[in-house]
């Protein structure tokens, strides 16, 4: 197991955005298309984080002309460029999968202080 930890510490990177659940952030990605490659931001609330180490990952929802839209992030992904911090949330919550079924003022989170 030490092996594993040892060989994903190689690939994890040095600054890792601090994203927590019902945080809004907007995600920098790099897009391929044929020959080129450009930045494509995803801005939306974050819904769910999950495991740990090299496979860490974040969920972060958004409502584009009306149609919910989800999209899964690994946290030490090559392909993330930047994750910009919008707004923090205050969520007593760990997963936010209730706001699936929320439209509106009502799918909105509330905003703490930091």
């Amino acid at each position: 197991m030490d092996a594993l930890k040892l060989i994903a510490s190689d690939c994890l990177k040095a600054n890792v955005p601090q994203v927590n659940v019902g945080d809004t952030v907007r995600v920098n990605v790099w897009i391929k298309e044929g020959d080129r490659k450009r930045i494509q931001a995803f801005e939306g609330t974050v819904i769910a984080k999950k495991h740990g180490g090299i496979t860490e990952t974040f969920t972060v929802r958004r409502v584009a002309h009306g149609c919910g839209v989800e999209r899964v992030f690994p946290l030490h992904s090559p392909n993330i460029d930047s994750v910009e911090l919008i707004r923090s949330g205050a969520v007593r919550r760990g997963k936010l999968y209730y706001l699936r079924n929320r439209v509106g003022k009502a799918a909105k989170v509330k905003s703490s202080i930091r």
